[in-house]
């Protein structure tokens, strides 16, 4: 059972990269964006094809990060620039880099099995399996909480934040929301395609397919991790969104060892999500029926 934890949690921190990635147009931009689903496999694709090619396993994790940020531009270029619904804009891009991550590979899948990756060079310095993948992950996710808290301090950060809360009033105050649309989607859609190359290089495969779903992963890990531990400021709420992919890969490897047939994680998945969004009503419902109950007492308290 340990060994299934510790699986989880490393497994769960490779993710969280991508939940991060989909944080940001979900929560900051409040758009979904479908082309998560391409970039993740664009990056593991990207990845797998340089690494079995000789190149260096960071440098094509790099270079995997610039192709997931190019999807990116290319869904806010449908979006802003040709006036495609976001939602449109993004199944769009997803359905293109379908064709392109075959023509990455130039086939289905490659397996990475015996080939040096970011995690073999981990190896390298003592931290075995699941262990060295743990670390990378807490280093990996640590980097990027502390780089998107500093940077969304800033002023180009600022102008993101208020693009997504109102962009008329955005507009107004003289900020360009096209480009900060953009600029969002393309760094949003490098996470997830940096996440792709980490996840593609753990399994030792990257599969065409692997991507099938994973929206649904990363706003299931939003959802929890802002449930369960966001309590304020934007801080915390990037380390929820990291935890919340954690619990998600520990709830997930739960109930496979309990018994559930692996085929019906993705109703799992979409009950968990459907649950975590009816919460705040649940709560509110809760707090009202409280606050009745409260006021009457004290009227017939009054009476008496």
């Amino acid at each position: 059972m340990i060994n299934i934890m510790i699986g989880a949690v490393s497994l769960g921190l490779l993710w969280a990269i991508m939940t991060m990635g989909v944080f940001l147009t979900y929560r900051i931009l409040d758009m979904p964006d479908m082309s998560a689903e391409g970039s993740i496999v664009m990056g593991a694709a990207i990845a797998a094809k340089l690494i079995t090619s000789g190149v260096n396993p960071v440098l094509a994790t790099a270079v995997a990060v610039a192709g997931g940020m190019v999807a990116g531009v290319v869904t806010g270029l449908l979006n802003t620039k040709l006036k495609i619904p976001s939602l449109l804009a993004g199944i769009l891009t997803m359905i293109a880099l379908y064709s392109i991550n075959i023509r990455i590979m130039g086939k289905a899948n490659i397996t990475l099995l015996r080939e040096k990756t970011v995690f073999t060079m981990v190896e390298a310095i003592g931290l075995k399996g699941n262990v060295g993948v743990m670390v990378c992950g807490i280093i990996i996710n640590a980097a990027i909480v502390a780089l998107l808290y500093w940077f969304f301090g800033t002023e180009l950060g600022c102008a993101i934040r208020a693009t997504g809360d109102n962009r008329k009033m955005a507009r107004a105050q003289g900020i360009n929301t096209d480009n900060m649309k953009i600029f969002n989607l393309a760094l949003s859609n490098g996470f997830i395609a940096l996440s792709g190359a980490l996840i593609a290089q753990y399994q030792s495969y990257a599969d065409v397919s692997m991507g099938t779903g994973s929206i649904v992963i990363g706003l299931a890990s939003v959802i929890i991790g802002e449930v369960l531990f966001y309590h304020g400021n934007f801080l915390n709420r990037l380390v929820s969104i990291v935890l919340g992919a954690v619990v998600y890969r520990i709830i997930i490897a739960l109930v496979i060892e309990m018994g559930m047939n692996p085929t019906d994680l993705k109703l799992f998945t979409a009950i968990t999500v459907a649950i975590c969004l009816a919460l705040p009503m649940f709560k509110g419902r809760f707090n009202t029926v409280k606050h009745t109950a409260k006021v009457t007492h004290k009227a017939k308290e009054g009476n008496e």
